[in-house]
């Protein structure tokens, strides 16, 4: 293995002078370096884009997954979809701290930890996998990985079941993100309202937006918009395929007279709905795309090619604070709660 670098650069094998989320190909030998921490891993929680993807490829046989899941790891040594190019998070117990970095991480051997940075740049080694929850984008396996220096992480909460937890801070950077871009009295459109990240981000464009906004949920699933009629969170729940661009775009002016939505939340976790953001989105507005499943090329070239100004924001899954963020939604609404745990216990 190389010098040990922060980024974790001494893993990569090929091609060599990339970052690890970027390589192909990572050493997963789970022999530490002095400033790396150990994992016994319990439950991978696969990107929604990359599970969804899997799923459908491989035709929604819980054994198929897991063979699948098992052959990209063996063959690029992390959880590196290479046809979304995204991977998730893990839940684990902490089994071996790096000589250099014992004292100053926070952390003790036996915390039960999960993991804040993509599967995509974690070095992983399953040594078999226990159970594929294909309704919660979970596996259960047993196998270990390795967390950088400068990997971010959080302990799990003792208050809140720990699939629950896993679930959610899988997708923390959104509601945080959300919190900092939604205004008291804006429109707010979240695509893909009804998924996880979505319902999250529903809840929180409520609150951010108040009793003189108006939060809208487009989902393509009329239980996804029944559930969110029901829960009281948005002012209309449009069923609508985020894919259909014009569709998007009418749905929404016809629910805001014309006006579009202030922001857009793009949540949705299959590609192709970068158009209906931004049609649906007026002159001026903020698009977050916070799915995996976003063609940044498609959006950039896109929002020229139909003359609208609006400023992109990329998806970054890390705000400050963003994991006790999104806990903290569960803790302050019973509803939220019970649905999260009813989904992910």
């Amino acid at each position: 293995m190389n010098t040990p670098s922060p980024y974790g650069t001494h893993r990569v094998i090929e091609p060599l002078g990339v970052l690890p989320q970027a390589a192909w190909k990572l050493d997963a030998r789970m022999v530490i370096a002095p400033n790396e921490i150990l994992i016994d891993v319990q439950t991978l929680n696969i990107d929604s884009a990359s599970f969804t993807q899997i799923n459908n490829e491989v035709g929604h046989d819980a054994a198929a997954v897991a063979a699948k899941v098992l052959s990209i790891v063996a063959e690029r040594g992390k959880m590196h979809n290479p046809v979304t190019g995204s991977g998730g998070m893990l839940i684990g117990r902490v089994a071996q701290l790096g000589a250099d970095i014992a004292d100053t991480c926070g952390l003790q051997v036996g915390d039960r930890i999960a993991t804040l940075v993509s599967l995509s740049l974690t070095p992983l080694h399953i040594e078999r996998i226990q159970a594929v929850h294909l309704e919660r984008d979970q596996i259960d396996i047993e196998g270990q990985a390795v967390l950088f220096q400068t990997g971010l992480f959080a302990k799990l909460p003792h208050d809140i079941p720990e699939t629950t937890a896993l679930a959610i801070l899988d997708v923390a950077g959104a509601p945080a993100q959300t919190a900092r871009l939604v205004q008291p009295g804006q429109t707010v459109l979240v695509i893909g309202g009804g998924g996880k990240s979505g319902t999250l981000c529903v809840y929180e464009a409520r609150k951010r937006a108040g009793p003189t906004g108006c939060v809208i949920g487009v989902s393509p699933f009329a239980k996804d918009c029944e559930r969110m009629r029901q829960f009281g969170w948005v002012d209309h729940a449009l069923q609508v395929d985020a894919t259909d661009a014009v569709a998007v775009m009418n749905a929404v002016a016809a629910v805001t007279d014309g006006r579009l939505a202030d922001v857009t939340i793009n949540c949705v976790n299959i590609p192709h709905s970068e158009m209906g953001s931004i049609l649906a989105t007026r002159e001026g507005g903020k698009i977050y795309f916070f799915s995996m499943a976003t063609s940044f090329t498609a959006a950039a070239l896109g929002a020229e090619g139909v003359g609208k100004d609006v400023e992109m924001l990329v998806g970054n899954g890390y705000a400050r604070g963003h994991a006790e963020h999104a806990l903290n939604l569960l803790r302050e609404s019973p509803a939220l709660r019970s649905l999260f745990e009813g989904l992910y216990a």
